[in-house]
């Protein structure tokens, strides 16, 4: 586990999280997997008491941006490895998931749905696309868990984006009656399907794949990579700041 802006990040890198969701059996109680990023980091900084439940309760959380890593370790600070939902679950779905398997979505689209079981030769694939502003409506997000309870899926890809995905999961697993591996993706389907395109991987290594993902969809992304998002960086100057304090703390504590 690695530390980093109040979440106990687990460490394990790409290829380690593909052969421990391999080996979870369909018939597990549920587990869940979330991928936070910068968007999510800063809501759970400004709500905690309102968004830390649904990332400490899940079993794995992985960091889902390059861009935080690289400046959480020029700062100094404690780097959990990067694994992008969308690399793990195209990953997932070419290397784990078979075509008898069950498999369940929750959100995308009929389209979407269709055409990654097309491309993956999935035979037993059920969908539930739950409306707009299903989490503040107590009956449509009870029929999104039902939902999730009632596949039995080996796999749940839920692809409402964040925090309504996390929610879902989190009620599922702890009413107890779900099974198999949730995973918390947005829009990975939409790029297996071929509906939007990833930024190229030179791109992705350089950190830029946020600038590539606003340049296509600006109206919808400005605002949270260019005003909200900045404010990552003082986030973590704070948990430098309070690091080093901590150390300087321990040298004296010890008579250094």
């Amino acid at each position: 586990m690695t530390a980093l802006l109040g979440l106990e990040f687990t460490g394990l890198g790409t290829e380690a999280m593909l052969a421990t969701l391999a080996a979870r059996p369909a018939a597990a109680p549920l587990a869940y997997l979330v991928t936070p990023n910068a968007d999510h980091l800063v809501r759970l900084a400004r709500e905690p008491a309102r968004y830390g439940p649904l990332y400490r309760e899940a079993a794995w959380r992985l960091l889902d941006s390059r861009v935080v890593a690289r400046l959480a370790l020029a700062m100094g600070l404690p780097t959990p490895p990067v694994v992008p939902g969308s690399d793990l679950t195209a990953r997932l779905m070419s290397e784990v998931v078979t075509p008898a398997d069950r498999i369940a979505v929750v959100g995308a689209t009929p389209v979407t749905v269709s055409a990654v079981a097309v491309r993956f030769g999935l035979r037993d694939v059920l969908h539930h696309d739950p409306p707009m502003g299903f989490d503040t409506d107590p009956a449509a997000l009870a029929e999104a868990v039902a939902f999730v309870e009632a596949a039995r899926a080996r796999f749940t890809f839920l692809c409402v984006g964040s925090p309504r995905q996390e929610i879902v999961a989190r009620e599922a697993a702890r009413r107890g009656r779900a099974t198999g591996t949730a995973l918390c993706v947005g829009a990975s389907l939409r790029f297996l399907s071929g509906e939007e395109v990833r930024a190229p991987r030179p791109v992705q290594r350089a950190g830029l794949e946020w600038a590539w993902r606003l340049a296509q969809d600006p109206r919808r992304l400005a605002r949270r990579y260019l005003v909200e998002d900045p404010a990552l960086l003082a986030l973590l100057w704070r948990e430098r700041a309070a690091l080093r304090r901590g150390r300087s703390a321990l040298r004296r504590a010890d008579g250094g």
